[in-house]
């Protein structure tokens, strides 16, 4: 038997559970070694119910009796009285009504849950319940819990696990030896082992070290080799211009921020290089990416090449060939816009005028990417919200020229130092930490949804000094499973309540990009008083008379998208606020009160990368593909060990076609994290 051995093949697997264990994705014995439990439940410390204290306990006891009875819609609650020889107790479970049928065999369980008083009373809650036959016969007694599938058992998985364990003994090394003893590591069969057959808490916590550790030197080292293969690439040379950039600074109506300047030098001194540029530029809501990008384009188009930016929305795109014209034009340089509502002839025009460079900069959605668009002569590519893209989205722009181009992804999400050296390493990183001169921290309070009244005169009477509104909600059409607020639902309650003497809005992605546009350019326009929007409004859309922005069910948002939310606003010298109204009048969350707190979107986003990980951040798709089991991206410290190391086998110059498993992961996480 070796990890490549059709799971079926294993003493335990029949049909029926090989087909319930491919639902999981685990098809072979080496998908079964990785399939590593998600918690332990530790029986080895067995209190007598007499003896029994508030908190984390663990009792050995039969079932007397049990009984299920609904309390509200969606709600079953199970009561079961519990003894053993020295007394008896209360436990109760939500929503699993299958202990029933499980603990009225009158067999013996350990119980393992917390003990605590609820309802009047000193009560065990939700506890574990494990057949003490089923336990494994060793005294120690931690069980490993293993992630749900449906149709198996837990213990079933951790009777086919056990018929491994020859196997995990036997595995092959997979990270150098070098590395192991300098970062003093578990080997990696020993790590497997502790984890599925744990002795005590702390031989998994070092199984847990090493495990992890491997998962992020995989993708740092990915990182390595990206940026060692990048060097090797000949690029676009486009010398400093000083007398153009300084032109396009003299006729900017304000002044540059000390970080735009500086981000701008980096990308310049980069362009003068000829290696392609491979540059994240990454700065806070409102910090001014668009100026910084538009400057570039200036002296990229002064040398007779063209750039491209490419945005994942309408709006987005819309929003940035506006502003680049602003910048450009002005100064002879030729902005074009190509999005899915450019057609017929106008879109034909376009082509041509990209195929013989009269148009420098041109600006769009994924219609960039089209086999019909040729390029003249394409030095610059810059991405927006580039997470929003795919590998193969980004790579199809960078191959619209006979050179690499260089390449400029630009974010407004910042991004936590943990995450950029990972998910990041082999970009430069540029940061604009500052918001132009004049700009008010932006007020964030939440609100009780029994207070709407009260706030819906705050924000009349912000409407009432002539500023706009915008009310964002999550759901377009109303969903009876579900509280959340839908858009339209409050577009027309708005309408006909309390704002019915103001001109209101409606904007949400199911509407046609030309009604969209209209909406938006209404409300630009200020002939709209109040925006009623999903979150498609998250990016892109700048209204510097917009100074009050509601966010319903602020609670389900992640903390990165809040503060995208927020930058809506607060984009002029005017004061302005974010108003929260949490889906129920409990206490606020932890992520809304951390939102209160602060507006520094790179404090907020390594709150976000604790306490939600980092699809958030990253980009779900991509963040699913990243496959960590064990290693979390908030872990600095763990982090900077794997990074150390990846560096030394970059520079030892060792063969990586040694470790094949190795390998192979290190080489999808070039492929799945590159961005050219």
């Amino acid at each position: 038997m070796n990890l490549d051995t059709k799971i079926e093949k294993i003493k335990g697997v029949g049909v029926k559970s090989a087909e319930q264990f491919a639902t999981a994705g685990i098809e072979t014995t080496g998908d079964l070694v990785d399939f590593l439990p998600r918690a332990y439940e530790d029986y080895s410390q067995v209190t007598k119910i007499l003896g029994v204290k508030p908190g984390k306990v663990t009792i050995k006891a039969r079932c007397e009796k049990i009984s299920t009875r609904p309390v509200r819609r969606g709600l079953r609650i199970t009561t079961a009285t519990l003894a053993d020889s020295s007394g008896k107790l209360q436990a109760v479970w939500f929503n699993q009504p299958y202990r029933e049928t499980q603990l009225k065999s009158g067999q013996e369980f350990y119980f393992s849950g917390i003990f605590e008083f609820n309802y009047n009373r000193y009560q065990l809650t939700n506890p574990s319940a494990e057949r003490v036959s089923d336990m494994p016969v060793q005294t120690d007694r931690i069980l490993p819990i293993y992630r749900s599938i449906k149709g198996l058992k837990s213990n079933l998985v951790r009777k086919i696990v056990a018929e491994l364990k020859p196997l995990i003994t036997m595995l092959l090394e997979t990270l150098p030896d070098s590395i192991i003893v300098r970062e003093k590591l578990m080997s990696r069969s020993q790590a497997l082992l502790a984890m599925h057959f744990p002795e005590n808490i702390d031989q998994i916590e070092i199984a847990r070290e090493r495990l992890a550790f491997e998962e992020l030197f995989q993708l740092l080292l990915a990182s390595q080799l990206n940026r060692q293969e990048n060097a090797k690439l000949t690029g676009w040379h486009i010398p400093f211009e000083q007398p153009v950039v300084a032109n396009f600074v003299k006729q900017l109506p304000f002044k540059l921020t000390t970080a735009q300047r500086v981000a701008a030098w980096q990308i310049i001194q980069d362009l003068d290089s000829k290696t392609p540029m491979n540059r994240l530029l990454q700065g806070d809501v409102g910090s001014g990416k668009t100026v910084v990008a538009g400057l570039v384009a200036c002296q990229v188009a002064h040398f007779g090449f063209q750039t491209a930016v490419m945005a994942p929305t309408e709006i987005l795109a819309n929003q940035h060939a506006e502003t680049i014209s602003k910048l450009l034009e002005p100064l002879g340089v030729s902005v074009g816009l190509l999005t899915g509502s450019v057609k017929g002839s106008a879109r034909k025009e376009l082509y041509k005028q990209i195929a013989t460079g009269s148009v420098q900069v041109i600006v769009g959605t994924h219609a960039l990417i089209q086999d019909t668009v040729k390029f003249h002569k394409l030095g610059f590519v810059i991405v927006d919200e580039q997470h929003r893209f795919g590998v193969d989205q980004r790579q199809q722009l960078l191959k619209k020229s006979e050179h690499m181009p260089h390449m400029l992804a630009m974010t407004a999400t910042p991004i936590p130092r943990s995450l950029a050296l990972t998910v990041y390493g082999e970009l430069d990183i540029s940061i604009l930490d500052e918001l132009p001169t004049g700009r008010k921290p932006i007020i964030t309070k939440t609100w009780s949804p029994n207070s709407r009244t009260q706030l819906y005169q705050l924000v009349d009477l912000e409407l009432s000094s002539g500023r706009q509104a915008y009310v964002v909600c999550t759901l377009i059409e109303d969903n009876p499973d579900n509280e959340i607020k839908s858009v339209q639902t409050e577009y027309k309650k708005l309408q006909n309540s309390i704002f019915k003497h103001r001109r209101i809005g409606l904007l949400h992605g199911k509407l046609k990009p030309a009604e969209k546009a209209e909406v938006m350019q209404q409300f630009s326009d200020g002939k709209l008083d109040i925006l009623v929007s999903t979150t498609v409004v998250e990016v892109g859309v700048d209204v510097s008379n917009a100074t009050v922005i509601v966010i319903e069910n602020a609670d389900r948002f992640g903390l990165s998208q809040l503060h995208q939310l927020r930058g809506r606003v607060g984009r002029s010298v005017h004061q302005s606020y974010c108003y929260l109204i949490a889906s129920t009048s409990a206490k606020p969350t932890r992520r809304l009160r951390e939102i209160e707190k602060s507006n520094d979107g790179f404090y907020l986003a390594e709150v976000d990368l604790r306490l939600r990980g980092p699809g958030e951040i990253y980009g779900r798709v991509q963040h699913g593909a990243l496959n960590l089991q064990i290693a979390t991206l908030a872990d600095a410290k763990l982090i900077a060990r794997a990074q150390k190391q990846a560096k030394l086998f970059v520079t030892e110059n060792l063969n990586l076609l040694q470790y094949k498993q190795l390998a192979a992961q290190v080489k999808y996480y070039q492929r799945l994290t590159t961005l050219n």
